[in-house]
């Protein structure tokens, strides 16, 4: 836990531009050299979590020590110091968040150091004494706040820093890591194009909201936003904010407000080369202004979640590793559903497996794939795909219990399986890792209709389709909604939504088949006939060869929901041709 103290009564403004600098020109790249990655902000300190402890206290020290000479010529009262509290211990993963004892006693260490100093515990002492040269006077046992048992203390003051060589970086350009790490991004501050010069709160709080909605993304590297909002007001440079900072990608962009009426542009640049990857307009029209900002965010972040993993799957690679199988797996798996792609994304997370049999990451999206393949009825191995996938998601939760996808792949594994009450702790539990996951809020309506919600799913789907109105699943998301108002009689507005859903993904056997009852129940004969043909040669099998046949592969929801299906999907698929045997 890391924690800044300025000297009291010193000028806010000037002591915050002074702070970022530190951080922009000093902190971040020292925490990036040693591998660290920042969990949190906390306004004037940071959390930051490191790959071992040596790393932790070397990098603490170089910057500890990089001040020392930073506050040789200013004047006492406008120096900026650092208290750093170490510790090695077990912590409780959230997210991209992270809390327990571990956390709470490194926070406690940070208290007890002095401004400029280095407070560790015993079991980082432990670990570094035969490693690092660093003198460190024990303090003897502590008792702090919230921790049951005292903490043995060690410390490295000021004095014993300040006698250390120095190791000056350049005076203002961060050091990067050789090459920029993939998926890592910086978010500067959104432009405030409003006539009123107080809406920047609005801007700012878009570009912090996106920023950290991009760090909930798996492998994601993304910039934190004390060090974004040095370059505010400033030229946009690319190419060379790509250099300073050590990473691929640029987002940039602005806020327009006039009464409850905003529009937001957004673009994905390449800061490697200065191309546009991704560019996009939102507009919303709300009374309630933090509603608006929360949707067009999500919105954002949907989008740039795609669009980040596309541009990294489409760069060259002469040696690919497991994450480049996983992206271009993905890649393949965004495409609008059908057997041949659904099949590639499925040969290219194996490959990924080739490369590490343990990978979470492979594991969980082979398994989320194997299921929507069986969900779309795009299988002729229904039960083998289901044991592979079943069998791959126990690996991925025992190993990472919080795995979003994971979390996904069982909803669905439970819902191919017909145990859709089952599944709704699952996508419940995908949302609480990530509440912009469409998949989790399209999937959760969807188990919450089959287990007899009738209503939540046409709003649930709703939201999906607003948050990511491009998505490759959205001709089965209008399905869904077709669905809906098929089993309430609603025949206009279902042949409507069918009819969308046809037009965005043909390839899909369910949604000829309910077209062809819902234009039968209507009345069209001629249009019913083809589509029930269209069905039938692309499902693979003969469940639409009989009523019988069909009900005996498919799972049509508890009593009451089975009931309307007959009422009306199964009444329209005999008036359309389907024997009952």
């Amino acid at each position: 836990m890391w924690l800044a103290t300025p000297v009291d009564g010193a000028d806010e403004e000037g002591t915050h531009e002074r702070l970022t600098a530190h951080f922009r020109e000093l902190v971040d790249p020292k925490i990036r050299e040693h591998r660290g990655r920042t969990v949190k902000n906390t306004g004037d300190g940071m959390l930051v979590a490191f790959p071992s402890v040596v790393d932790a206290v070397r990098c603490a020290v170089e910057v500890q020590r990089e001040m020392v000479e930073r506050n040789a010529d200013v004047p006492t009262e406008e120096r900026i110091e650092f208290r750093v509290g170490i510790n090695l211990g077990d912590v409780i993963v959230e997210g991209n968040d992270i809390f327990g004892d571990g956390v709470n006693v490194a926070a406690r260490l940070e208290a007890l150091a002095e401004p400029g100093a280095i407070c560790i515990s015993r079991v980082v002492r432990d670990q570094i004494r035969d490693k690092l040269p660093y003198p460190f006077e024990d303090r003897g046992e502590q008792s702090v706040k919230n921790i049951a048992r005292p903490v043995r203390v060690y410390a490295m003051r000021l004095e014993a820093i300040a006698d250390l060589p120095a190791t000056r970086l350049p005076p203002a350009t961060p050091i990067p890591p050789a090459v920029a790490p993939r998926l890592s991004i910086v978010v500067l501050p959104f432009a405030n194009l409003s006539n009123d010069p107080e809406q920047q709160y609005f801007a700012d709080g878009i570009t912090e909201n996106v920023t950290t909605d991009l760090s909930r993304i798996a492998r994601s590297f993304v910039i934190s936003r004390n060090t974004a909002f040095t370059y505010r007001d400033k030229p946009v440079d690319t190419k060379q904010i790509g250099r300073e900072l050590g990473v691929r990608y640029v987002l940039e962009g602005s806020v327009q407000r006039s009464g409850n009426r905003v529009r937001v542009t957004a673009q994905l640049i390449d800061a490697e080369t200065d191309a546009h990857v991704w560019a996009e307009r939102f507009a919303g029209d709300t009374p309630d202004l933090f509603a608006l900002q929360d949707e067009i965010t999500s919105r954002i972040a949907v989008a740039l979640n795609l669009a980040l993993v596309g541009a990294e799957a489409a760069r060259p690679t002469g040696n690919p590793d497991a994450l480049d199988y996983i992206l271009r797996g993905r890649v393949a798996f965004y495409k609008p559903a059908t057997r041949d792609d659904l099949a590639e994304a499925i040969a290219l997370f194996e490959q990924a497996l080739d490369f590490n049999l343990h990978s979470v990451e492979a594991q969980s999206w082979l398994a989320l794939t194997l299921a929507v393949r069986v969900l779309n009825q795009m299988t002729d191995t229904k039960a083998a795909d289901i044991a592979r996938a079943v069998g791959l998601v126990g690996q991925a939760l025992v190993a990472s219990p919080s795995s979003l996808i994971a979390h996904m792949a069982k909803g669905l594994l439970l819902s191919v399986q017909n145990r859709h009450a089952e599944a709704i702790p699952e996508f419940e539990a995908a949302l609480a890792s990530d509440c912009n996951s469409v998949g989790a809020i399209a999937n959760l309506g969807r188990a919450k209709f089959y287990a007899g919600s009738t209503e939540e799913m046409i709003p649930a789907t709703e939201q999906a389709i607003r948050l990511s109105p491009r998505d490759r699943l959205i001709g089965i998301w209008y399905s869904r909604i077709g669905d809906a108002h098929l089993l309430q009689s609603r025949m206009d507005e279902a042949i409507l939504w069918f009819e969308k859903a046809r037009s965005a993904n043909p390839a899909l056997p369910f949604v000829h088949a309910s077209l062809a009852s819902a234009y039968a129940l209507k009345g069209e004969s001629k249009r019913a006939a083809a589509e029930l043909a269209e069905a039938r040669s692309l499902v693979g099998d003969d469940r639409y060869s009989s009523i019988a046949r069909l009900r005996a592969v498919g799972y049509w929801g508890v009593p009451s929901i089975r009931a309307l299906h007959e009422a009306t999907f199964f009444a329209g698929l005999r008036k359309a041709g389907v024997p009952e045997e």
